[in-house]
């Protein structure tokens, strides 16, 4: 292996681990599967580079890779090759956790409720509304497109969070992880964590929660997407690849540095901006 390309694995080593102590990481700053409960700021869906997708267009313009980060190979293969922890399990077990992981990925669902259009500076309320997960926290935040390393935050093209988004989770309103984030800093960001979740696929029991943001439009006029990420887990859902925990609960059988976390995206919304039609001035008879 020549010099330049062993420094470039071990940059890209690097990264790959960066990624996933944002939002799957272990040890002090763990992550997956509890949420990020040491970061309160907005993210992006490259930051979970140990997760796994679900749909290859979320990944196109990558090649191979596209294929490659999707689940059925990423998660999946692994177990059905009783790799590494996956070997605990037998041929059959291994099969049917395959079948429930896939069962969460069906029912974990994301989708906007938005209003097509708004005036230029208007600010107007956008719902983020979430099933499944395996939990107990997942992530949802808001990207300018569906896609796992291209997507930036909102907030870039010009849509501005006012105050700190209303996280109503499984049980109710909650703010305790919002709360972290200090006053003084802002809490109007566009990624959260939604603590409480506890979905079950062998139960067929799917949890609901959420998000209501108050967006303030640019002032330019024109159409601006707006997208919900959605980052959860899938094997604390599944009695066969739950393993507790004494200190941090219940954890993968893949480990926090496995594949089994997912980015999801919402279908892509667009909303116009442009100033209200002037309404005719009603004619007075004399």
């Amino acid at each position: 292996m020549t010099l330049r390309r062993q420094i470039w694995r071990d940059l890209a080593f690097g990264f790959a681990a960066i990624g996933c102590a944002v939002l799957v990481g272990a040890d002090s700053a763990s992550a997956y599967p509890g949420g990020t409960p040491d970061f309160q700021t907005d993210v992006a869906p490259y930051c979970a580079a140990c997760h796994s997708s679900t749909l290859e267009e979320d990944l196109s313009g990558l090649g191979p890779r596209a294929a490659a980060e999707l689940a059925t190979n990423k998660h999946f293969t692994e177990i059905n090759a009783g790799a590494g922890k996956y070997a605990e399990l037998s041929v059959e077990d291994r099969t049917q956790l395959v079948e429930l992981l896939s069962k969460m990925d069906l029912n974990s669902t994301i989708a906007l409720e938005f209003p097509p259009q708004v005036a230029p500076g208007e600010t107007f309320q956008v719902t983020v509304k979430i099933t499944g997960g395996a939990g107990p926290s997942v992530g949802v935040g808001l990207v300018d497109r569906s896609h796992r390393f291209f997507a930036k935050p909102a907030s870039a093209l010009g849509w501005e969070v006012v105050g700190a988004p209303t996280i109503i989770g499984p049980k109710g309103p909650q703010s305790a992880w919002i709360d972290r984030r200090p006053e003084r800093e802002g809490r109007n960001i566009t990624f959260v964590n939604v603590e409480g979740v506890a979905s079950s696929a062998d139960e067929d029991r799917w949890s609901r929660a959420k998000i209501i943001y108050t967006l303030k439009a640019p002032n330019e006029i024109g159409h601006l997407p707006l997208v919900g990420a959605y980052f959860y887990g899938t094997e604390t859902g599944v009695q066969l690849s739950t393993r507790m925990d004494p200190e941090r609960g219940a954890m993968p059988l893949g480990g926090t540095l496995g594949k089994s976390g997912r980015v999801k995206f919402s279908e892509p919304a667009v909303i116009s901006i442009r100033l209200p039609e002037a309404q005719p001035v009603a004619e007075i008879a004399p």
